[in-house]
């Protein structure tokens, strides 16, 4: 594998970091490519009346998924603590199409909250996902309860907890960074910044450039990379990853990303961003960059890659069928997981 690294050096002119081979992005841009596909089904399924709500992770997709990579990689166990913006890690985690579909027509068979909840709410044990509230930041404090509870049971199990940039500035995330620092507990915090907390620009929610600027205070190291190319993401996930395997302790990674759609599908962001800015976005589109690049290194062929894109579809479409089709739930069961019987 070092051969093929060192190939892939000469062609694409980028080293791979350790531990990450060619086909480990092939597969990471397979994952990408049907999160994408997801994405666009359930936004126009809300266009179409048929899905309440839904928060586009278009132009975050890198950050999540080399983040992923990265854990599998360099951690022995992880629990990953989501927010409501992070469909490509549960899809890279094994949520499939028709799962994610069941979710945001609120169908019978939902596997996370049972169609109880807003899509992409709920826990998954067996994916080693979780996001059980809409309650903005609320998750980080769940995530270093869950570090700490690894620590005193002596398991090298590390917290992976990701947010916004809007999350970044409610009191959750404030404490919760002293006290996993002061306890050097293996969580690692992720921000996928994209410079808006709904409407409200980072500038209006804090007198610096940069969330990571931030770590230092806490005592942990905090690095900002571009959350659209993978290849740094994963670098920069992997070292903060081996620090907590290792009782280093937390970290801070921010990632720089993009949001190509509003802040859900309830928002109109044209009243506060210009086009411009958006359309100067997608020339940073993560699926796009890592698309190019993989053809340029020759790891990617068109014919895999139209291949990828054409079983994507399939599978958004054969989940699309079966959700529209589905029945709502019964609403016997309403509180169900809910309130003990008695």
């Amino acid at each position: 594998m070092a051969q093929a690294n060192s190939k892939q050096q000469s062609r694409g002119g980028i080293q791979l970091p350790p531990g990450l081979t060619d086909e480990d992005l092939l597969d990471l841009y397979g994952t990408m490519v049907l999160s994408r596909a997801i994405d666009e089904r359930v936004w126009m399924l809300n266009r179409q009346g048929k899905a309440a709500l839904v928060a586009s992770a278009q132009g975050h997709e890198a950050a999540q998924l080399g983040t992923l990579w990265a854990l599998r990689k360099h951690a022995p166990e992880f629990f990953c603590f989501a927010y409501y913006r992070d469909l490509a890690l549960w899809v890279g985690q094994g949520l499939s199409a028709r799962d994610v579909l069941l979710g945001y027509t609120a169908k019978e068979g939902e596997p996370i909250s049972g169609a109880r909840q807003f899509p992409m709410h709920g826990a998954a044990m067996r994916l080693k996902v979780m996001n059980l509230s809409n309650v903005v930041a609320a998750h980080v404090t769940h995530a270093v309860g869950w570090a700490l509870a690894s620590k005193l049971r002596n398991q090298v199990n590390v917290a992976a907890c990701f947010f916004g940039d809007g999350a970044a500035s409610q009191g959750e995330v404030h404490e919760s960074m002293n006290f996993a620092a002061v306890q050097r507990l293996p969580v690692v915090f992720f921000v996928e910044n994209n410079r808006y907390a709904i409407s409200l620009p980072i500038r209006k929610q804090m007198a610096i450039e940069r969330v990571a600027q931030r770590a230092q205070a806490y005592g942990m190291p905090g690095v900002t990379v571009d959350g659209t190319d993978v290849l740094a993401v994963y670098g920069a996930a992997a070292e903060a990853v081996q620090r907590a395997v290792k009782g280093g302790g937390p970290s801070l990674v921010e990632f720089d990303v993009e949001r190509y759609l509003p802040h859900t599908s309830d928002d109109d962001d044209s009243r506060y961003r210009d086009r411009a800015e958006v359309e100067a976005g997608r020339l940073r589109d993560p699926l796009k960059r890592l698309q190019e690049w993989l053809s340029r290194s020759g790891v990617l062929t068109d014919e895999h890659d139209a291949a990828l894109r054409r079983q994507a579809k399939r599978e958004v479409d054969e989940a699309t069928e079966y959700a529209e089709a589905a029945p709502y739930p019964d609403a016997g069961d309403l509180l169900e997981h809910v309130h003990a019987p008695r």
